[in-house]
């Protein structure tokens, strides 16, 4: 199987080739291609890490090849993670969404156009219920992917995991609705391995405390504010040890958010989830993750891109699974999706003359 990733010469494009080699998620009669611009570093810097690469990983390389134009890209599995990223505290999401958007369309219609049409695409790029928007529309919704809900149900199974003292393969929990402020954790999908029906409803009551589902996105604006001051202030540890008080709910949102803006990025655990899900796949393994697929109405009736949890294989995201959701988390997923229906209207300009508020989060 054949891999492509976009963005190679990015933070989380070398980082997920440079985990796909050492991983020996590929062997060497496949071919990982690298992709980037003629313009800009990319076109020197691929063809130096292609040789740093065979340098390090000579007995167990695949074939590396540096493309430069989207025409060439021929991978069975595409990895999408091109393009502007968070960088400053006032950038949002809007700002990626005018930057990144004719990224998107330009890769989409190159595979439309010139690919074998089995191509299975994931998503890395934000806004990724953009990206995941653009590239169904020319692809099909079926063999698009964003690893937005994965990311984030891997930290809130982790932060969990941590508040118990036990391995995060233990908990099972989704985190599902926009990969940015407005997620969804969803306490009713928490169960811990080893613990009885009565127990694991004890451990959730304890770990959400005399909290309200609904205030979820103000206690995030709250939080998120005070995060930011300390930020400004160049107070990045002071930062850390505020959202460690936090619930693990509110962690999984403002956690990355820190991360991303101390300098360090969030690259290795990116690179990580996507190299993990890309070796399932490749393995021939069926497998259940929480991602942003466009919904036609397979969940509560939303018609938008947004995380849930899906089947996926090699082919693409074959089933939506049911979920049995709390009523105000089915009403906080609602009105997630029903404002990013308005956002992605607003991003692609078909919101002309009408009236958008769209919620600007920077994470």
């Amino acid at each position: 199987m054949d891999i492509s990733v976009i963005g190679a010469s990015g933070d989380v494009g070398t980082e997920t080739v440079t985990q796909l080699l050492a991983g020996r998620v590929l062997t060497p009669s496949e071919r990982l291609q690298l992709v980037g611009r003629v313009e800009g570093k990319s076109s020197s810097k691929l063809f130096g890490l292609q040789s740093d690469l065979s340098d390090a990983y000579a007995e167990v390389t695949p074939e590396l090849e540096v493309v430069l134009t989207p025409e060439k890209i021929r991978g069975d599995i595409v990895i999408l993670a091109a393009g502007a990223t968070v960088t400053a505290l006032n950038q949002t999401r809007n700002e990626l969404a005018r930057l990144n958007l004719p990224v998107f369309r330009r890769y989409a219609q190159a595979i439309a156009a010139h690919g074998h049409g089995r191509e299975l695409v994931l998503v890395v790029s934000n806004p990724v219920e953009l990206a995941v928007e653009v590239f169904s529309q020319y692809l099909g919704r079926h063999r698009v992917i964003g690893v937005g809900g994965y990311s984030d149900s891997l930290r809130f199974r982790r932060e969990i995991a941590h508040d118990l003292g036990v391995r995060r393969q233990l908990v099972h929990a989704f985190v599902v609705g926009e990969h940015a402020d407005n997620m969804v954790p969803l306490w009713s999908s928490v169960h811990i391995f080893g613990r009885n029906g009565a127990q694991a409803v004890a451990d959730v009551a304890r770990l959400r405390g005399e909290r309200v589902t609904a205030r979820f996105p103000a206690e995030v604006d709250e939080h998120r504010t005070a995060v930011m001051e300390y930020l400004r202030q160049g107070k990045v540890r002071e930062a850390f040890e505020r959202v460690d008080q936090l619930p693990a709910d509110l962690r999984v949102v403002l956690r990355p958010y820190i991360t991303m803006l101390s300098g360090a990025k969030t690259s290795i655990a990116t690179a990580n989830v996507i190299v993990d899900l890309v070796r399932t796949l490749v393995e021939g393994r069926e497998v259940v993750v929480c991602g942003q697929i466009r919904l036609d109405g397979e969940l509560s009736d939303l018609h938008v891109p947004v995380g849930v949890p899906v089947v996926i294989d090699a082919r693409g995201w074959t089933q939506v699974v049911p979920l049995e959701l709390w009523a105000d988390e089915a009403q906080l997923l609602a009105r997630a999706a029903e404002g990013l229906r308005e956002r992605i209207r607003y991003w692609l300009g078909e919101a002309a003359n009408h009236e958008v508020n769209p919620r600007a989060p920077t994470a």
